[in-house]
């Protein structure tokens, strides 16, 4: 296992001082009062036996989880500024990581009542516009399309969505890389020998996006539900009333952690208060064949239909 001692790095919106090396993320220097959040190792073996009768993988309390990845390691989460990490003897370095910047990520967030919205973030003309959907859907793939012309990435599988004083929903950038199947390698000409292969999923690969990578915060515009159909054509439609509390929901990643942490009326509040300020529309895509690209030209224009809808000079 990889070590680097009081190593500071910038991601998610917070300060992450980490004794655990995480060369996917910005390196800090010269950092000033304290950190937001910092990562260590302990031993959490006897803290997880308490708890091997009553659950499977994840026990959750009000600011506190503690989950185990067999034959990875145990991650305890507290307050939304600590995770500490117990690697098991032969652990993946490579999947520790993983869960580190994804599962225990997450549940900081919602800790820190920071929305993690499951799914890509694109920036255009100032504005963030979030790609969310199932495993699968294409989000990913699609924030890649925009990347090939020539928008800039805020986020890739967890984005942080917060409100300005003006309940204005603000996406800030998590960090620089994407993660991509090889299938949408091919379809885009890029060779899968150019890139690190994530941990386990050796048909997934870790794709840095240091040049187009957006690093200042951006007023989130809109979203986009991607869900697969079999069809030929590309649908699109918008989401309206009621329907858009279940789609942040459902969209919220690891949703499952709002209701044991006592959570669930304040996703209600923000998610209450975003409504008025961006548009919400489902894409249904032809799951027989490649569609990223037209969907780029789709969604420019969507986009461009609705940009006078709401105001973000309150920003």
């Amino acid at each position: 296992m990889l070590i680097k001692k009081n190593t500071v790095y910038k991601a998610f919106g917070l300060t992450i001082s980490s004794e655990i090396f995480l060369p996917e993320l910005s390196q800090l220097s010269g950092v000033g009062n304290g950190t937001d959040v910092v990562i260590e190792y302990a031993d959490l073996s006897l803290v997880w036996a308490q708890y091997t009768g009553s659950a499977k993988h994840f026990v959750i309390k009000k600011d506190w989880l503690l989950f185990r990845v067999p034959e990875s390691a145990i991650f305890l989460i507290q307050h939304g500024r600590k995770i500490l990490v117990s690697p098991m003897n032969g652990a993946d370095e490579d999947e520790i990581r993983l869960y580190m910047l994804g599962t225990c990520m997450g549940a900081i967030l919602l800790q820190r009542k920071i929305l993690p919205l499951h799914g890509s973030a694109i920036a255009i003309d100032g504005k963030a516009y979030a790609f969310v959907g199932d495993s699968g859907a294409g989000k990913s793939t699609l924030a890649t399309a925009f990347l090939k012309k020539g928008y800039h990435l805020l986020s890739d599988d967890v984005i942080p969505v917060t409100l300005n004083h003006a309940n204005v929903p603000i996406v800030t950038p998590a960090y620089p890389q994407q993660k991509l199947w090889l299938e949408s390698l091919d379809h885009f000409g890029m060779e899968s020998t150019d890139y690190q292969p994530l941990f386990v999923r050796d048909t997934k690969f870790a794709i840095p996006v240091e040049s187009q990578f957006a690093t200042e915060p951006l007023p989130l515009a809109g979203i986009f539900e991607l869900v697969k159909g079999d069809h030929l054509e590309i649908c699109i439609q918008p989401i309206e009333k009621m329907q858009r509390f279940n789609t942040l929901y459902t969209h919220t990643y690891r949703n499952f952690i709002l209701q044991r942490s006592d959570l669930l009326e304040w996703h209600f509040e923000l998610s209450s208060k975003m409504m008025n300020k961006i548009h919400i529309h489902q894409i249904s895509r032809p799951e027989a064949r490649f569609t990223a690209n037209e969907l780029v030209d789709l969604l420019l224009t969507t986009i461009e239909k609705e940009e006078n809808k709401y105001d973000y000079s309150s920003n």
